[in-house]
């Protein structure tokens, strides 16, 4: 385990922006396949988690990484609030 939060503290802010960009999304699947009240905060708590990574991500000059992650995380959370 330590090993792991090693691992995810060295990691730089586009890669952190991508992988939370990534949980929200599965959350979001989650929530549209199985419709529950935790499902839904789950994938708002995720798309919250994934907002607040890309926006850390932002500095970086990797404009293409930041935006297609912005783009995914919009998509997520549009189709979050569809399936509400």
């Amino acid at each position: 385990m330590r090993d792991q939060q090693s691992t995810t503290q060295m990691q730089n802010p586009i890669s952190q922006a991508q992988d939370a960009v990534k949980s929200a999304k599965n959350a979001t699947a989650q929530a549209q396949s199985h419709p529950t009240e935790q499902a839904y905060i789950g994938a708002e708590n995720a798309i919250e988690q994934a907002e607040r990574a890309v926006a850390q991500a932002q500095t970086s000059e990797n404009h293409r990484a930041v935006a297609e992650s912005t783009e995914q995380l919009e998509e997520a959370r549009k189709r979050l609030n569809q399936t509400k």
